[in-house]
């Protein structure tokens, strides 16, 4: 099952030319698990976009853990949920648009695009005039939909286009989106921080945080980055972090069901020793006003003891576990907030977009794997082995390249 990957580059055709089948890896549910056995190759079916769609070619695409889940089966069988007998995992990419559906009149074949990850139905209130984000059927692309950036080419809506940074290579476009673009929407419109505040950050290093301290940063907020290893946090600190504290320091800090009640003391004075150690780095007495939570059960109830008096704790997903204790008394009692905030909209996709092409905001891409060694990629991220964010080449030949004609040059190719 583990042999060496030696799949190649799929081939690209000339512009606007769509075979009939495309390169694929496939998640199915017979083969459910850890993702060097759920992600397999395949010939599949080249989608036709209908209205309002467009067929992307894609040059490359990001990793993010929503492709391990789907291919886990975990915490429901995605497949359940589209209905289908296959699914193609993952929600960011970058690419060339290569056919358009009736209706699209925004962007046209030759393109060069990255993608957001939210799908809408653009036709219910929420969509005209509230927030996309509260559409009747809101999806995750590439994860809530079957046609994902782990193919030769991806199935979007037009309104997921956006355009590519041209000083971006393929690989380095393809690996920010969906982290990026949700830290932007928790930070700027969920939290809505301001400058002079403290923001507290779970996994400074890591996709999410990553942005989470380069939007503090940008917002005038002071970064306190909560990261695993040193190396780690060097990463954060280049990134900008103004404070780095190491999960090392403070054994026994994460939670754990059914805790026996010397398990509760010892979390008890890890938490403590942590918020002493947040007081040391400000200079004062004082609790962060905003926490950045992404990991959910293991450490949710630190971020709301450690939260200051009428702070914000904004969340967005929970990869140590959904179900979450803590004590409420912390909350209420200094008048504590817990914000959901789920991907971005379009329009804020946009405006986050923006800070890329203006170089005010970096994408940190630590790793790029080859398209045969796709499985590999999610298997470190599934290991917790990576920092900052994890790209896979596609259809682009080698990294470094950053438009369709050098890509053609590296691979060899005729056509356009």
């Amino acid at each position: 099952m583990n042999e060496p990957i030696t799949h190649a580059a799929p081939t690209i055709p000339p512009l606007g030319e769509v075979p009939a089948e495309m390169d694929a890896w496939v998640i199915r549910k017979e083969r459910l698990g850890e993702p060097l056995t759920s992600f397999q190759y395949e010939k599949m079916k080249t989608p036709e976009p209908g209205p309002g769609e467009a067929l992307v070619l894609v040059m490359a695409a990001g990793v993010n853990y929503n492709g391990i889940w789907a291919g886990l089966g975990k915490p429901v069988s995605i497949l359940d949920v589209t209905k289908k007998d296959f699914h193609i995992a993952g929600s960011d990419a970058s690419g060339i648009v290569w056919k358009v559906g009736p209706g699209v009149t925004r962007y046209k074949v030759g393109d060069e695009v990255v993608l957001h990850c939210n799908v809408t139905c653009g036709q219910c209130p929420a969509c005209n005039g509230f927030d996309p984000m509260a559409c009747e059927d809101q999806k995750i692309w590439g994860y809530e939909t079957p046609y994902g950036s782990f193919a030769q080419f991806c199935l979007v809506q037009s309104q997921q286009l956006l355009k590519k940074p041209k000083q971006l290579s393929w690989e380095v476009a393809a690996s920010y989106g969906l982290v990026y673009f949700t830290a932007y929407r928790m930070l700027v419109d969920r939290a809505r921080v301001r400058p002079g505040e403290l923001v507290l950050i779970w996994g400074a290093s890591g996709g999410l945080g990553i942005f989470g301290v380069q939007i503090t940063k940008l917002l005038g907020a002071t970064a306190i980055g909560i990261v695993s290893s040193k190396a780690k946090g060097q990463l954060a600190k280049d990134a900008g972090c103004d404070h780095i504290l190491d999960r090392n320091d403070f054994p026994g800090l994460a939670f754990t069901p059914n805790e026996t009640p010397e398990r509760l003391k010892a979390r008890m004075d890890a938490t403590k020793k942590m918020g002493k150690a947040i007081w040391d780095c400000v200079g004062e007495k004082k609790g962060p006003d905003v926490v950045f939570e992404h990991v959910g059960q293991e450490t949710f109830p630190t971020s709301v003891f450690l939260a200051g008096r009428m702070s914000r704790i904004v969340i967005c997903g929970a990869t140590t576990g959904f179900n979450l204790t803590f004590d409420v008394r912390h909350l209420w009692m200094r008048q504590k907030s817990i914000i959901g905030s789920h991907f971005a909209n379009a329009e804020q996709c946009q405006r986050a977009n923006e800070l890329v092409h203006q170089g005010k905001i970096k994408p940190v891409l630590t790793e790029t794997f080859e398209f045969g060694r796709i499985p590999e990629a999610h298997e470190r991220m599934y290991r917790n082995q990576h920092m900052g964010t994890i790209a896979c080449l596609v259809s682009s030949p080698k990294p470094g390249l950053s438009t369709l004609d050098e890509a053609r040059a590296a691979a060899g190719s005729a056509g356009g």
